[in-house]
């Protein structure tokens, strides 16, 4: 797992995260305690917005669904692109969907958009303008590494790498299907395919993995706040690691680093 936030700039790379929930005060609280986030407005154009912020610096954005929209609650991963409007293009011509945008934010931060994968895993694209992506990484409280989990690597993998210029990378130690993207020689994201061991309720999605200074204690904590572990606590060859989720079910791993 890369740990440099300068790598994160680069174009396909995993930038920034952000989590649509039903309660933003509800979600704040849990994350707040969790890791010490303090959060700030943000742009409103989907409706209430905040940027999390730890030591004064971005590290995620907290968005409030609509009363009306029933969607599942998670973490989406944003890749960042020199050029949103010819990303969304080309994820359409690679067999992809755009659901929203490409549009600005509405305070000049940079320009969006939310698309979706050939097997219907759902991603951000962000091109950074005042707002390059998170501020902050390889520390406690921040996101350190994202993985696509997906029925197979070999259905999605060519889609990846056609549309943000990936080199993919077998990784014997993570399993049987699991590959590594790089860009310019940097592991920047991965993708590990479970085969029938897919979420039936989840699908093909992007996993956030946020550092914590120790992951059990980490994982009683997310008990505590009123979320769920759904993987106790492993060794990994990345760290010891734990799936948990927050209070309303938004699902994320939380990994070990000092």
């Amino acid at each position: 797992m890369t740990t440099e936030a300068a790598t994160r700039r680069m174009s396909g790379a995993p930038c920034w995260v952000s989590l649509l929930a039903h309660s933003m005060s509800a979600t704040q609280e849990f994350y707040g305690a969790l890791f010490g986030w303090e959060f700030r407005p943000g742009p409103q154009h989907f409706g209430p917005y905040a940027r999390a912020f730890l030591d004064g610096r971005e590290v995620a954005g907290v968005g409030e669904l609509a009363p009306d929209r029933h969607l599942p609650v998670s973490w989406t991963t944003y890749l960042a692109s020199d050029d949103a409007d010819v990303t969304a293009e080309q994820i359409r011509c690679c067999g992809g969907t755009v659901g929203v945008g490409p549009l600005d934010a509405d305070d000049d931060t940079g320009r969006m958009a939310i698309g979706s994968d050939p097997q219907g895993a759902i991603f951000g694209v962000w091109q950074g303008k005042s707002l390059m992506g998170t501020a902050r990484t390889g520390e406690p409280g921040t996101p350190v590494w994202n993985e696509l989990v997906t029925r197979d690597t070999g259905s999605v993998s060519p889609f990846y790498e056609h549309v943000f210029g990936f080199e993919a990378e077998p990784v014997a130690s993570a399993g049987p299907d699991a590959l590594t993207l790089q860009l310019k020689g940097q592991p920047v994201a991965g993708i590990r395919g479970v085969g029938t061991d897919l979420p039936r309720d989840r699908g093909s999605h992007w996993m956030t993995y946020f550092a914590v200074p120790h992951t059990d204690a980490a994982a009683r904590r997310v008990t505590e706040l009123g979320g769920q572990v759904l993987h106790a606590p492993r060794d990994s060859a990345h760290g010891r690691l734990a799936a948990v989720a927050d209070s309303e079910g938004a699902v994320f791993t939380i990994v070990q680093q000092g």
